[in-house]
């Protein structure tokens, strides 16, 4: 669980840069000089609609690369969106379908456009196509269609297309299949959500059979039973996987991402680039989980690599039982000058560690291998677009992480793109006073970066579990992602407020600090509930590690007043009174969050997530939105992808590989279907 998606969300803006809307008839536009004009003159938001913006993000120094990594860029690129579908067809039984269909009535209906009913399906096809399926990439529910389900059928025969009436029920009955991932412990979570990495008939109670006869307690390198398969029931109601591999689930679309993986071992940087490749293409061939460990292994150990890549079945968060790995690729190229700036974190890892507030046996004594780099995307697909994380420290496995160390990078352009495309924010909204205001401007920006840093660095390479303790997946199960995630931010939020960061010259004061503090609890407690809708409670994984990480310690320090609750003309803000202490509390937090990890302790994780981070108290809820309808902009952001075309001569050689910026959200999602669809409509 690696993700920092914190930071893309506390910088969302108050007022929409300068971009368009699209229309399916709208020309493809692109910028090919977008590497070399000004910021300024760079259009950096393309389209919003429902609560989505849609972004662009440049790719400085592309021009600077060699050749042969251009090639490489170019084929891991290629690589990773051969894999899109796979994406589309892990979130829901029917999205292949439905996504074919949405795109036949955009491609070749010719009846009246003019009309609400036809608005609507674009933005409904729009809200499809950034969720890679029908329900919500944040709050896993169901998109509302705002058009009639006569028009629609009529729509669909007109264009030559059409779809039974289990999958229109599943677009247009709120009642079927209404939660991608449901994390409603009262329910089984299995069941009850629509994700598919399980089959017909199978429960949580037989997925945990199924895998506890898997492996042994004392195994000192685990595998990660269950990342990359499909649970399914056969003919006879026996348990069996259907494996993601080469001649088994999902080849078709492993088949064209192996021939362009074998081209980019042609151009390998370094002989450790190379072996990490050869090993990725035999897992994708075998399907085989120790390969899968391999793999990673020799994939930290490439540090001097410019080009580097994140491919593969990893994330689990889209697991309600966080043991499915959901496809993602991210081609990443290093900036070695960022990197440099943020270097002394990195090169410290050992004294954050030692000087933790974690139990001494739940400190590591040796903090190993650890790689942090400041890099530009070049290109993302499936579970990493077009909504993009902005930092993210791998391998998942905590074996891996003690034994051999992991790689964190934040996506520098990514986050450049989210300040660049800001006007005025959020803060006038929900900030106490004009002193919070002030320092959020002046240092929030810094103190996002360093969040992110000191959360994928430290954070997430922290702590270790006792012995005899199996992994999180197994012992916290449905909560093990949030815990961990809050864990990684409560390491960083302690440190944040720490003057080692202005001895290693990172940070200029403990302002910077003070910011980031200000924003984390404005946001726990108030400004991410602008993403629910009236009534709901919270699911999100990282929302609610926000919300228990401030709602704990906003309780604990009630007695001393740490946090201070201001009501005023009707509206609620909250203001540290003792930033001291609470970073005290944090550290109170992050001691007991790493016991609970450490020990397996699932009474207490529940505990701590259902009592501070899910209910959501409706009067302050209804409170927020009616604020929040001041901010013009929509809460979540994703992005159009650069386009890479290799450039060949007579006899087919690459010669150079250009890289253009379109502006045109629906093109970009009409050509992927065009060129990187392999995948059947059921799999």
């Amino acid at each position: 669980m690696t993700r920092n998606v914190l930071f893309a969300f506390l910088i969302a803006p108050l007022f929409m840069a300068c971009g368009s809307g699209n229309t399916p008839e709208s020309t493809t536009t692109t910028d090919s000089t977008a590497t070399v004009v000004p910021d300024s003159l760079f259009e950096w938001e393309a389209d919003q609609f429902a609560d989505i913006r849609i972004l662009r993000y440049r790719v400085p120094g592309w021009d600077l690369l060699s050749l042969k990594q251009k090639q490489m860029c170019y084929y891991l690129n290629m690589a990773g969106l051969a894999g899109r579908d796979i994406m589309y067809d892990q979130n829901y039984k029917h999205n292949l379908k439905i996504r074919r269909a949405l795109e036949a009535v955009i491609k070749n209906y010719k009846g009246d456009k003019t009309t609400a009913d036809w608005t609507n399906f674009m933005t409904y096809a729009k809200q499809v196509f950034f969720s890679s399926g029908i329900h919500h990439h944040y709050s896993m529910d169901k998109h509302t269609p705002e058009f009639g389900q006569a028009w629609f059928e009529a729509v669909l025969k007109e264009s030559g297309s059409s779809l039974s009436s289990d999958v229109l029920a599943a677009i247009f009955d709120p009642s079927v299949d209404a939660k991608k991932v449901s994390l409603d412990d009262n329910s089984d979570l299995v069941t009850s959500s629509a994700v598919n990495f399980y089959g017909e008939g199978v429960t949580a109670k037989d997925v945990e059979a199924f895998y506890a006869t898997m492996g042994s307690l004392d195994d000192a390198e685990p595998l990660s039973y269950g990342l990359n398969s499909k649970l399914v029931k056969d003919k006879d109601g026996k348990l069996m996987e259907k494996v993601y591999k080469v001649g088994g689930m999902y080849s078709p679309a492993l088949e064209e991402s192996v021939k362009w993986l074998e081209k980019a071992m042609t151009v390998s940087e370094t002989p450790e680039q190379r072996t990490a490749l050869e090993l990725l293409i035999k897992y994708y061939r075998t399907g085989d989980l120790k390969t899968w460990d391999d793999f990673n292994v020799a994939w930290v150990k490439d540090t001097k690599s410019t080009v580097d890549y994140i491919l593969g079945f990893v994330e689990v968060y889209n697991d309600p039982l966080g043991k499915r790995g959901s496809y993602e690729a991210i081609v990443e190229v290093n900036d070695p000058e960022a990197s440099k700036a943020m270097s002394k974190i990195m090169e410290n890892a050992q004294w954050f560690e030692d000087n933790s507030p974690l139990k001494p046996e739940h400190k590591k004594k040796d903090v190993v291998g650890i790689t942090y780099r400041f890099i530009n995307t070049v290109g993302e697909a499936g579970d990493a677009a077009p909504s993009t994380p902005i930092g993210v420290n791998l391998p998942n496995a905590d074996w891996i992480r003690a034994t051999h160390g992991s790689k964190s990078v934040s996506l520098g352009n990514i986050s450049d793109a989210y300040e660049k495309s800001t006007g005025s924010s959020s803060l006038e909204v929900f900030c106490n006073d004009p002193e919070e205001i002030a320092r959020a401007k002046e240092h929030g920006q810094l103190a996002g970066k360093l969040h992110t840093a000191l959360h994928e660095v430290v954070g997430h390479a922290s702590g270790q579990l006792e012995k005899g303790i199996a992994g999180p997946d197994v012992t916290l199960k449905n909560y093990a992602s949030t815990l961990e995630e809050g864990r990684a931010d409560l390491v960083a939020l302690y440190y944040l407020l720490d003057p080692k960061l202005m001895e290693l010259g990172v940070m200029p004061s403990l302002e910077v600090g003070k910011a980031e503090y200000d924003s984390y609890i404005r946001n726990g407690l108030l400004v991410q509930l602008r993403r629910l809708k009236i009534g709901k409670n919270v699911e999100e994984a990282h929302m609610r590690n926000r919300m228990w990480v401030s709602a704990w310690v906003f309780e604990k320090g009630l007695k001393d007043n740490v946090i201070a609750k201001v009501e005023r003309d009707g509206n609620t803000y909250y203001d540290i009174q003792d930033y001291d202490k609470l970073r005290v509390l944090f550290g109170d937090l992050l001691r007991e969050v790493q016991r609970i990890k450490s020990q397996g302790d699932f009474a207490a994780g529940k505990a701590l997530v259902e009592n501070y981070g899910v209910k959501v108290d409706p009067i302050l809820h209804a409170q927020v939105l009616k604020r929040a309808e001041k901010i013009k902009t929509a809460p979540y952001s994703g992005f159009i992808q650069p386009e890479m075309t290799a450039v060949e001569d007579a006899q087919g050689n690459v010669t150079d590989v250009t890289l253009s910026f379109p502006s045109d959200y629906i093109g970009q999602m009409l050509r992927y279907s065009e060129k990187h669809s392999f995948l059947p409509d059921e799999n």
